[in-house]
């Protein structure tokens, strides 16, 4: 039955009927009324639209038998802006080598097509295969060759516009070869013969090099036949001034080495105590200084003195290492009973002492899952929790626990599926959810905890909030980086790939994050997995979509251990931008004649927001290939990987079941996988005496910036200085931080290179004890 009527609804509101534009024909095969409808929707009308809804139209017919609605028709406004993203730069390259010209067409609805000129006549790779064009619009020259020498142009175009680059100019040079050489010419009256060669095999040409050599050889043809005139006076001559020559040049170079050594025995006594960061960590050479450099730092032991001093600060690199210390320059000198150091005073119930100073590190084989779950006891002296292959940690600096109490803490990161937060709008999780408690014990400082976060770009792209679950399950948020204010008891030091949160209260913590331009990405990592043997004849390839984490990628290499996985490429990191569109991937270049795609389209797609929320756990496809033989071993490709209108990555793959015999690498994964607890002194770098004595030095402010200021800053942690104006010890917090920091690789030599640099170095004076942690 033919509709009697159709009428156009556009963004849910009907199309008023005197826009509608009506025809009538009758059908030739079955003679009935075929009615047509069309409405002109104007710029303006599209213009109106706001937010992220696009303007949509749909047509609705009536007849006697009922109603049916058409699909929904998308406008949009077409433009394509002026500017590449990326334009290709001209290059030289030599005879058969590679070449890659880079195009990054400018932004634009519908999206540009893209076409490459030579010496503007347009490239066709199938009639020239030298020629390719990659899927995001490179040119690639195969092999480049003198007649590929040009002035090459990517041009884009769509129903709007056509842009042109700038000109690339290529130019394909031949470094010149000699010739053989020729025979050698008759021997002449001067009893010498010639022979010569021309640079000719290749010639040079466009800009390459000229042969290297001589082009005429000539050869005495007589040997000593020939009569030569007498030359002995002057070989003579020549002979004893070269002598001499050479005899100036020994003595001058014996003068210059005797004042060297000479200098540098001065140098060595001057600086023999200059490693002001690491005398207590490795065994020092204690020279007296020179009477006219007292301004260096040294400490002169005292030979006589049978007093020591006791204590538990010792290297991490080398416990074995002690000296005994006494009449320090900066260091009051302590009595010949042994003593205990207590927030810098000393006490003498060493049997109490060694109680509290009592290191201990630990590795606990937990009833759970050990891989994301540690566990430690901790005292006032604090100390660190770590699970190293999550990249997660929790810093409990000295006092931060009362004296007199001894707490069990924890620290474990969440499974996905575990935690259901809720994201609204274009909210992205950008950290793993991590635990650490228990809950409601009374701390007297904050302590940092360290987790990876997977944000890209500067902090001014992303409104990033750091939120935590309440008792009642429900997530609050605690912190609006970029928006801290003094009273806060939280902060938040966002570094590269880590973010630092200092908190006085235990809990459930993750980063949230909403870009705030189109500059903000993520940053995934791509891993591509397939198994090890294949004994049927379809194989899966499975590429992962991850956040740029450690805790992510465990979860996938603990995974694909269990299904056999092999590790095909080595991962790769795309940065996602939140511009709505898909990430797409596709398989290229696989043997045709021993391989098919099972593959319905030519690419797959994984939605947007699948990927930005960051809530879907081990994101992958899978390509399904099936080879037409079980004889087929090997397999060679490329696979694809791009965001529309964004970054993409290429994996090659190239296995074979029955040679290849490499093993995925998941140890590299596995050392220190379970969670560590390190308690007390020793789980610091920075000596607690020596912390103690930079506090005392830079808490008070100074005048010339000589502070706990100036050191936030040289450490470039001064986004926010009023968190630690506001506690009672700034440099005690910012030394916290730089401790959280520097987990795996402290480096304590710039740190004594910047208190110099403060004209600090009197608190740098390391003591090392004679008990071991």
């Amino acid at each position: 039955m033919p509709a009697t009527q159709i009428y156009f609804k556009c963004n849910g509101e009907w199309v008023h009927q005197m826009n509608h534009v009506t025809e009538e024909t009758v059908d030739k095969v079955t003679g009935l009324v075929v009615l047509q409808v069309r409405t002109d929707i104007s710029r303006q009308q599209v213009e109106k639209m706001f937010g992220l809804e696009e303007y949509w139209c749909q047509c609705v017919a009536w007849s006697a038998t009922g109603t049916t609605k058409s699909q929904k028709a998308f406008v949009r406004i077409a433009y394509l802006r002026k500017n590449f993203e990326q334009e290709p730069m001209g290059k030289e390259v030599p005879l058969d080598q590679e070449v890659l010209l880079h195009c990054r067409p400018p932004e634009g609805i519908p999206p540009a097509n893209v076409e490459w000129l030579k010496n503007e006549e347009l490239i066709d790779p199938i009639q020239d295969p030298n020629f390719y064009v990659t899927m995001d619009h490179n040119l690639i020259i195969k092999e480049a060759r003198l007649s590929d020498t040009a002035n090459y142009t990517c041009v884009a175009k769509n129903i709007v516009a056509r842009r042109r680059s700038t000109t690339a100019a290529v130019t394909t040079y031949v470094d010149g070869s000699w010739t053989e050489w020729s025979k050698w010419s008759t021997c002449g009256a001067e009893c010498t013969h010639w022979r010569n060669r021309e640079c000719t095999e290749p010639a040079p040409r466009n800009g390459g090099k000229e042969c290297d050599g001589i082009v005429l050889e000539s050869e005495n043809c007589t040997s000593d036949l020939c009569p030569q005139p007498s030359t002995v006076p002057a070989d003579v001559a020549l002979y004893t001034g070269v002598a001499a020559v050479a005899v100036c040049l020994t003595l001058l170079l014996v003068i210059v080495i005797l004042v060297y050594r000479k200098k540098q025995q001065d140098f060595d006594s001057d600086v023999a105590d200059s490693s002001i960061l690491t005398t207590g960590f490795q065994p020092v050479n204690i020279k007296t200084p020179k009477q006219d450099n007292s301004h260096l730092l040294t400490i002169q032991p005292d030979l006589t003195s049978t007093s020591t001093y006791q204590g538990s600060f010792r290297s991490r690199q080398d416990i074995s290492d002690k000296i005994p210390m006494t009449n320090s320059p900066l260091l009051d000198p302590l009595a010949s009973e042994r003593h205990a150091i207590r927030n810098g005073t000393a006490f003498s119930d060493t049997s109490t002492f060694m109680a509290r100073l009592s290191m201990q590190t630990s590795t606990k084989s937990l009833l759970r899952d050990a891989s994301n779950t540690a566990f430690g006891t901790f005292n006032f002296l604090g100390g660190r929790l770590t699970i190293p292959s999550r990249g997660i940690s929790l810093l409990i600096p000295p006092e931060a626990i009362p004296r007199g109490k001894i707490y069990e803490l924890y620290l474990t990161v969440h499974k996905k599926e575990d935690v259901r937060l809720p994201l609204a709008g274009s909210q992205t999780l950008l950290s793993p959810v991590v635990s650490c408690g228990p809950p409601g014990v009374l701390l007297t400082g904050p302590v940092i905890l360290s987790i990876q976060h997977c944000a890209e770009g500067n902090l001014e792209n992303w409104s990033i909030k750091l939120k935590k679950q309440s008792p009642q399950g429900n997530w609050e948020e605690v912190l609006h980086l970029g928006q801290e204010i003094p009273s806060n008891p939280y902060y938040c030091q966002l570094d590269g790939q880590m973010s630092h949160i200092f908190t006085e209260t235990l809990g459930k913590y993750t980063l949230v994050g909403e870009s705030l331009n189109t500059t903000a990405a993520k940053r995934l990592r791509l891993v591509l997995f397939a198994p090890g043997t294949c004994t049927s004849l379809e194989y899966s390839i499975r590429v992962y979509c991850l956040e740029d984490t450690q805790n992510a990628l465990k979860e996938v290499m603990q995974l694909e251990r269990h299904l056999g996985g092999q590790l095909l490429d080595e991962p790769k990191v795309l940065h996602f931008k939140d511009s709505y569109h898909n990430l797409r991937l596709s398989i290229h270049d696989i043997q045709r004649s021993l391989w098919t795609s099972k593959l319905l389209d030519s690419y797959q797609e994984i939605p947007f927001y699948h990927i930005w929320n960051g809530c879907q756990r081990n994101l992958h496809c899978t390509f399904t290939l099936e080879r037409y033989s079980q004889s087929t071993t090997e397999l060679n490709g490329k696979i694809w990987v791009w965001q529309v209108e964004g970054e993409g990555q290429s994996f090659h793959i190239h296995f074979n079941f029955a040679k290849d015999t490499r093993q995925t690498d998941f140890q590299f994964m596995e050392p220190n996988s379970c969670g560590t607890s390190l308690a007390g002194p020793c789980a610091f770098k920075i000596p607690y005496l020596i912390r103690q004595k930079i506090c005392s030095s830079l808490d008070i402010p100074s005048s010339r910036g000589s502070d706990w200021r100036m050191l936030a800053y040289k450490l470039k942690l001064d986004r926010y200085l009023n968190y630690f104006a506001s506690k009672a010890s700034p440099t005690s917090v910012i030394l916290d931080l730089w401790e959280a920091q520097h987990l795996h690789h402290g480096n304590l030599n710039h740190l004594a290179m910047i208190m110099a640099e403060m004209g600090k170095q009197e608190p740098m004076i390391f003591v090392v004890s004679e008990a071991e942690c």
